[in-house]
């Protein structure tokens, strides 16, 4: 498998630290409100890339965090009169709802820096006494002078770094792009005591500390959205290898920013969407589809047209599995036609392919194309006197690739009585060749939301869509 790497900017083959075992550092949410749309894409993104690796034999081990403790909270905190701690609870319980609902599972780990200040403080020592960090007032800051590649992941150059757009202002820093690693009490706000006097950790010694716990101090992949290339992720080198003279991290992922209807997300726009708002108007595989129809790295936009084509192939995928379903309960014992010897041919063939899709830096779109070829072979190839190897054969390629992409997941219900009873009906009718209750009766189930398909071994009845 090759990723592209955000350190070197190439494909790269993956060899893990360790064979047969994979390190994952995902960055997580700040926990002080519903995540957006534009989070669900990492967390989708990252949520597959264990889901494949896993699928291919390697045990990983995926790490990701919880801010719970920052400015975004504490503000959060008091404007609703609760504490920073009960903000946590409600916005990680709400976290959890929503990546079940898009088909994310949970992280093998998911630590919170509130349970890491002594490993925080232990590294911020650690680059104190390297002569890295130094104090300001109760703060503690990192010299981003004294690490000589700063700058590497994101390409910033140390000298072009002035106060303003992505860096914090502060008259006490030594240069502008030096970065709080811890800071000073202040009124109201949570605090925990240190060499440095009470206070609480910054945003990016939170990460490196919550990483090396879990992963060590030299781990394979550390991955994220393209927006915390700069100054996130750079400062959580400088600080790891400042502090342990080791490499950090072998492999950077980053996925690329998703726009909605063309234009960049924000709320100044009144474009910003969680994924709750989302939810109101899609269903959440839909999402998830959507998510998997472009490479991870490319731009993607959100909007109702993608949306409706995102939905459209997903119902192709299970419109196939629920057709696969129906001719495997009516498929005969016998050998197969030679038209589906080939098809049990090339259905054996869709896992290699798709697997060199995904190994190809996620290349989901590719993946998929793999699965929808599968399709039309099906609908070409499959009918209702069809063998049961040629059946199983497309139906266990189908799910097996369907199963990595976190798709289908939905299971074939029962009709609920009322409907089957009509079924039913219509069935008696239909041996009665009463065509006119046949037909009123299709239109009853049509108008009940089922499509109604009639074969020759039966009628066939599926929720519409």
């Amino acid at each position: 498998m090759k990723v592209y790497n955000s350190m070197t900017r190439t494909k790269e083959e993956l060899v893990p630290l360790k064979p047969g075992k994979i390190g994952i550092y995902a960055c997580g949410p700040t926990v002080y409100d519903y995540f957006h749309i534009g989070n669900a894409r990492m967390f989708i993104t990252f949520d597959l890339l264990r889901r494949y690796l896993e699928h291919r034999g390697y045990e990983v081990t995926y790490v990701q965090n919880f801010t719970d403790v920052d400015d975004k909270m504490i503000a959060r905190a008091q404007a609703e009169g609760i504490t920073v701690a009960e903000l946590a609870e409600q916005y990680i319980a709400a976290y959890f709802e929503d990546v079940q609902a898009l088909g994310i599972r949970p992280a093998t780990v998911h630590p919170r820096a509130t349970e890491h200040i002594e490993k925080i403080i232990e590294l911020i020592q650690e680059l104190e006494n390297k002569g890295l960090a130094y104090p300001v007032d109760g703060d503690m800051y990192y010299d981003t002078t004294a690490f000589p590649d700063y700058g590497r992941l994101s390409g910033q150059n140390l000298d072009d770094l002035d106060a303003g757009a992505r860096v914090d202002v502060d008259e006490g820093k030594r240069h502008p792009a030096d970065f709080a690693l811890w800071k000073a009490e202040k009124p109201g706000e949570p605090a925990w005591d240190s060499p440095w006097g009470r206070g609480r950790p910054g945003w990016h010694i939170e990460c490196s500390a919550m990483s090396m716990t879990y992963l060590g101090e030299t781990f394979d992949i550390h991955c994220g959205g393209q927006d915390l290339m700069f100054p996130h992720h750079e400062n959580e080198i400088a600080q790891s290898e400042g502090a342990t003279g080791q490499p950090f991290v072998r492999y950077w992922m980053h996925n690329g920013f998703l726009n909605i209807d063309n234009r960049k997300m924000s709320k100044s726009l009144g474009n910003f969407f969680t994924v709750r708002d989302i939810l109101k108007e899609y269903e959440a595989e839909d999402i998830r589809m959507f998510m998997l129809s472009a490479h991870y790295r490319s731009p993607l936009n959100f909007s109702r047209e993608m949306m409706a084509q995102a939905r459209a192939g997903l119902m192709r995928l299970y419109t196939a599995r629920d057709r696969l379903d129906f001719l495997l309960a009516h498929a005969h014992d016998g050998e197969p036609s030679a038209e589906e010897q080939e098809l049990i041919a090339r259905a054996e063939a869709a896992l290699p392919s798709f697997y060199e899709a995904m190994d190809d830096d996620l290349n989901t779109a590719g993946a998929l194309g793999v699965m929808f070829e599968l399709v039309y072979d099906i609908n070409t190839v499959l009918a209702e006197t069809s063998s049961r190897r040629a059946v199983e054969a497309a139906r266990t390629a189908l799910l097996a690739m369907a199963d990595v992409l976190g798709l289908l997941v939905k299971k074939a219900d029962a009709l609920p009585s009322d409907i089957q009873a009509l079924v039913d009906e219509r069935a008696q009718a239909r041996t009665n060749r009463d065509w006119k209750k046949s037909d009123a009766l299709r239109d009853e189930l049509i108008a009940r939301g089922y499509t109604v398909e009639d074969t020759k071994l039966g009628q066939k009845i599926t929720k519409a869509v």
